[in-house]
C-alpha cells in the first residue's frame, strides 16, 4: 500500500466536483488508508498473527458559508456523501473559509515495512533474553508494523499525500512472588527496525531493581521521573501552549511571550523530521515546520490551526489535526521534544540522597491547571545515590508548573514515549505519601 495508489483514486475528485455543482463555495476531502500487521505473544509463546485494513473518506464543504462534515468508510457512493454533508451544513453557523491554495506536493514515503517473520523473531528474542535471567517471569506483548496513507485534496488547488510506516512493540513482564505481584512494561516505536535486545535490557534492569520491597520516603523529596514516566509533565506544557487555550484565557502562559515561564535548563520544540512521529503536513494540508515553543525557559511560540491562528492574529503553525477521523481540525501536536541534558540515568541517580524514582504511573492530573496526584505503579527508593528497592502503595502529588521551575537535573537518555521525546529528569517541590 503506497501513497501512489491513493493519489490515483478518483473518489476525491468526484466528491469535489459534485460538491461544487451542488452549490458549495469550497470543499475538502481527507482520505486515509491503513494496513496493520500485529503479532501477539501470551505467557511467553506466540499466540496470534493478524492483518487488518481500514479505509475512510471525510468530506468537509461550505455552502452559504455553513460547514458540513461527513465520513464514509469503505465503498459509499459519492453522491450520498455529498448530500449528507450538505444536509449537515444547514445545521451550522456560517464561518470564514480558509483553505490551503494551489499546493500540489508529493512527499516521499516514510519508513519501510518488515516481514511478519521478522516481527515474530524479534518478539521471541526479547522474551528469551528476559527469561534467561528470570525464568519465572511471564511475558506478554505485541510487535506490529503499521502503514497509513494520507491524502488531502481541496477545491482550491491543494493535493498532498504520503505513506507513513512505523514499527512498534510492547512487552509486559509479570513476576508473582507469593502475594506480591509485579508488572513491568516497556516498548518502542521506530522506523525501519526495532531493537529487542535494548528492550529486554530495560526490563531486566527494572527486574533487578525490584528484587526487594522497601518503605518509601515521606514528605517533600526529590523525584526522578524516567523517560517512561516524564511525559506526564509534558502533557500540561502541551495544553498550556495550545492556541485555543490562549484564546480562552485558560492557559497560565497567556501574554507571557518573551518571558521566563519554566527552568532555563529546558527547551521544548517540535520537529517535523524527527523520529517515528515525523509528519510533512497537518490535517489541513499546511506543511509542518520546526517550531521552538520554549527556548531555555523563555516562551517563544504557541501552536495553532488555521482558524485559531486567524483569531490570534498570526498565521497557522501547521498544527491543525483531527482528534478523530470524523472531527474538524483543531490545534494539535504531531511530536513534542525536550532537549536532553548531559547526565546519564546512572549519574542522575547518584545525585539523590533520599528520594524516589517514578517509572510507571496510574492516574493523571488536570492538564491545564497542572495539579496532580498519581499512584506509583512502578517506582524505586534511592538512598545515598543507590537504588535500594521497589516502593509500593505510594503516591506523589504536586503541581507541574512548579516542578518545571524547580528542575534539578536533566538526563541524556531521551527516548520516545508515545509522540513525546523526553529524557529522565529530577524535580523538587513534590510530596510523597505512602505506607511505611
Amino acid at each position: 500500500m503506497g501513497s501512489e495508489n491513493l493519489s490515483q483514486d478518483t473518489l476525491a475528485e468526484q466528491l469535489l466536483e459534485l460538491a461544487v455543482k451542488s452549490g458549495a463555495e469550497a470543499a475538502e476531502v481527507y482520505q486515509s488508508r491503513s494496513l496493520s500487521r500485529p503479532v501477539f505473544f501470551e505467557t511467553n509463546r506466540l499466540k496470534q498473527l493478524e492483518t487488518s485494513q481500514s479505509e475512510g473518506t471525510a468530506l468537509r464543504l461550505w455552502r452559504n458559508g455553513r460547514p458540513g462534515l461527513t465520513v464514509a468508510y469503505g465503498s459509499v457512493p459519492a453522491q450520498t456523501i455529498v448530500e449528507r454533508a450538505l444536509a449537515l451544513s444547514q445545521l451550522n453557523k456560517p464561518e470564514s473559509i480558509d483553505l490551503v491554495k494551489n499546493s500540489r506536493t508529493s512527499y516521499p514515503d516514510l519508513g519501510k515495512p518488515v516481514p511478519l517473520e521478522t516481527l515474530v523473531n524479534w518478539g521471541k528474542q526479547a522474551i528469551a533474553l528476559i527469561r534467561d535471567t528470570y525464568p519465572e517471569v511471564l511475558c506478554n506483548g505485541d510487535w506490529e508494523c503499521d502503514s497509513e496513507t494520507t491524502r488531502i485534496v481541496n477545491s482550491q488547488g491543494l493535493d498532498s499525500f504520503y505513506t507513513d510506516t512505523t514499527l512498534s512493540c510492547y512487552i509486559a513482564a509479570e513476576w508473582v512472588r507469593g502475594d506480591d505481584f509485579l508488572s513491568i512494561a516497556d516498548g518502542q516505536t521506530q522506523r525501519d527496525i526495532l531493537d529487542p535486545e535494548k528492550l529486554a535490557h530495560q526490563i531486566l534492569q527494572r527486574l533487578d531493581w525490584s528484587q526487594q520491597n522497601v518503605p518509601p520516603p515521606m514528605g517533600r523529596i526529590p523525584v526522578l521521573f524516567t523517560s517512561k514516566a516524564a511525559d506526564m509533565l509534558w502533557g500540561t506544557a502541551q495544553a498550556a501552549l495550545n492556541g485555543k487555550r490562549i484564546l480562552e484565557l485558560a492557559s497560565p502562559w497567556v501574554e507571557r511571550l518573551g518571558k521566563l515561564v519554566i527552568s532555563p535548563a529546558l527547551t521544548l520544540y517540535q520537529n517535523p523530521q524527527a523520529g517515528p512521529y515525523s509528519c510533512p503536513f497537518d490535517d489541513e494540508g499546511t506543511p509542518t515546520t520546526l517550531l521552538v515553543f520554549i527556548q531555555e525557559g523563555i516562551l517563544q511560540n504557541y501552536y495553532c490551526d488555521r482558524a485559531t491562528g486567524q483569531q490570534l492574529g498570526i498565521k497557522t503553525t501547521g498544527n491543525g489535526f483531527r482528534p478523530s477521523f470524523g472531527s474538524y481540525p483543531t490545534p494539535g501536536l504531531f511530536n513534542f521534544l525536550i532537549q536532553p541534558g548531559s547526565a546519564s540515568l546512572e549519574d542522575l541517580i547518584k545525585e539523590i540522597d533520599d528520594g524516589l524514582i517514578v517509572d510507571q504511573i496510574l492516574g493523571s492530573g488536570d492538564a491545564i491547571s497542572g495539579d496532580f496526584s498519581i499512584n506509583i505503579d512502578l517506582g524505586y527508593r534511592v538512598k545515598n545515590g543507590q537504588i535500594i528497592g521497589r516502593v509500593k502503595d505510594t503516591m506523589v502529588a504536586g503541581n507541574v508548573y512548579t516542578a518545571m521551575k524547580q528542575l534539578v537535573a536533566l538526563g541524556s537518555d531521551a527516548d520516545w514515549n508515545g509522540s513525546c521525546y523526553t529524557p529522565s529528569l529530577i524535580v523538587e517541590g513534590l510530596s510523597a505519601i505512602g505506607k511505611t
